[in-house]
């Protein structure tokens, strides 16, 4: 029943998006944009690197050819990270009203819903056609739905998936050894089994009893909670009435610690530095579950110490589910908000955004980016390749999976609320923070020649898990009464 609610709501939403934004109104041409009367827009974002490097091109592009010619110049600023753009944002807001803000800026649904409720953003369904609106995929679109009245705050720009990524070099000398293959990992029962056999396999080339190395490692935990329940068949976070209810149910979350945190303290799994990218680097696991859009970042050596490295080759999966769940995935990646300022200024922003996101710009900035494209005309690997047959391997690699999932999968995010993004920072750092702390204890015991199941055993019993379970519930129940 709650399934079924929630795509009754969707597809209201989607209704009101598709019937209700055909047109601009009676004054849309009296107060349409021309290159007599041109009109400047600043975009904040928090990309860097190439990221920053790749969108600044397109925005360059933009100004010399349709911005020219509709009477539009767009400026960027980069902001560091989202968190720092979305606090930018806000303080900007308190200190000096509209005027200040930017016209344009990077926004997750939950800061997007935060900054929509003190009345900053303004709607876009009336902007885009119906048939506009069709050339992208939907799930991109419905995410910025926050209320069935059939408006949209968030505008699509650049998504990701979550990818398996795996150091294929190093995985080759285990399977060769063991007889262990790729498909063994589909499932994350069957990859919490492969982490095993590697710790043991790792262990048996060393002197030191119970001194195996991690096979596997998460970004994102929360990504986990939310797509694991799901898989199950169950929602996290539940709309009712408009607040955002959280509901832990007990097997549900029982599910999820069997397989992550009993596995972490048996040094299965690992998650030493910043992102698992870097604990590939030294050589702390040899895979890891990540975004499609920093599958750039996975490292092409492995460093052991500053005499001592080797180079790896990197392979990319879909990322396991639960052998008995359901095929859905996770669809990430901040999209664009426009915020209320004269007509003339939101109908720039819109203009910016529908060319940005049109197949040649959409797949230039993806191909640079590592994130996928968000129309559907683009999420095609053949329609990409005609357009850039200069891809790289790696970035094929990437692209490929992560089109696979988009289009294989049932694509899902949490719900947007008023407290989504305090709650998501429970899920992320709860059961990780302990496995972290109890690893180390794990790891006191066995250097005092303790047998690992001897010093698991504390943390392995249903009122360890009970515990813990019930401190969680507390601390949601904390942040959002």
């Amino acid at each position: 029943m709650k399934g079924r609610k929630q795509i009754i709501v969707t597809f209201i939403c989607l209704i009101f998006l598709l019937s209700g934004c055909g047109s601009l109104g009676k004054n849309a041409k009296e107060n349409y944009l021309t290159p007599e009367n041109p009109v400047a827009i600043s975009v904040w974002v928090y990309y860097n690197g190439a990221q920053l490097e790749s969108f600044n091109k397109l925005v360059t592009e933009f100004n010399e050819t349709m911005g020219k010619e509709k009477g539009v110049l767009v400026d960027v600023y980069s902001h560091g990270t989202v968190n720092e753009l979305t606090e930018n944002v806000l303080a900007t807001q308190g200190k000096a009203g509209l005027s200040e803000v930017p016209n344009i800026f990077s926004a997750y649904a939950d800061t997007a819903y935060k900054i929509d409720s003190i009345g900053l953003l303004a709607d876009l369904s009336q902007y885009l056609s119906q048939e506009e609106q069709e050339e992208y995929i939907q799930s991109y679109l419905s995410e910025g739905c926050f209320s069935d009245d059939g408006s949209m705050k968030i505008f699509p720009i650049a998504k990701s998936v979550e990818v398996f990524m795996l150091n294929k070099t190093d995985w080759d000398k285990f399977s060769l050894e063991t007889g262990v293959t790729t498909q063994e990992f589909s499932t994350i029962e069957g990859l919490v089994e492969v982490a095993e056999k590697y710790y043991n396999w790792t262990d048996s080339l060393t002197p030191t009893p119970n001194d195996g190395k991690a096979f596997f490692g998460r970004d994102a935990m929360a990504n986990y909670f939310f797509l694991g329940a799901m898989q199950q068949g169950h929602e996290l976070i539940a709309i009712r009435n408009g607040q955002g209810i959280v509901e832990l149910d007990r097997d549900v979350m029982k599910k999820l610690w069997d397989n992550y945190y009993i596995p972490y303290i048996k040094g299965y799994f690992a998650s030493v530095g910043r992102f698992r990218s870097d604990d590939v680097k030294m050589g702390s696991i040899i895979s890891f579950v990540g975004s499609s859009s920093g599958a750039t970042f996975f490292p092409d050596r492995v460093i052991l110490s500053d005499v001592e490295s080797y180079p790896i080759e990197m392979e990319v999966f879909q990322t396991p589910k639960f052998a008995d769940g359901e095929n859905f995935a996770v669809q990430q990646g901040a999209g664009m908000v426009v915020t209320k300022g004269t007509e003339q200024e939101v109908k720039a922003s819109v203009e910016f955004l529908k060319w940005i996101t049109q197949p040649e710009q959409d797949i230039a900035f993806s191909i640079d980016s590592g994130y996928l494209p968000v129309t559907k005309e683009a999420n095609q690997m053949d329609i990409i390749l005609e357009n850039k047959p200069e891809v790289s391997e790696t970035m094929k690699r990437i692209l490929t999976v992560g089109l696979e999932t988009v289009n294989e999968s049932r694509l899902f995010t949490p719900h947007a609320f008023e407290k989504g993004w305090e709650v998501r920072e429970i899920l992320t750092y709860s059961m990780e923070d302990l496995a972290k702390a109890d690893r180390l204890k794990v790891e006191a015991r066995l250097s005092q020649g303790m047998s690992l199941e001897r010093a698991v055993a504390e943390f392995t019993t249903e009122r360890y898990f009970n515990q813990w379970y019930e401190d969680i519930l507390q601390e949601i129940e904390d942040v959002t009464t």
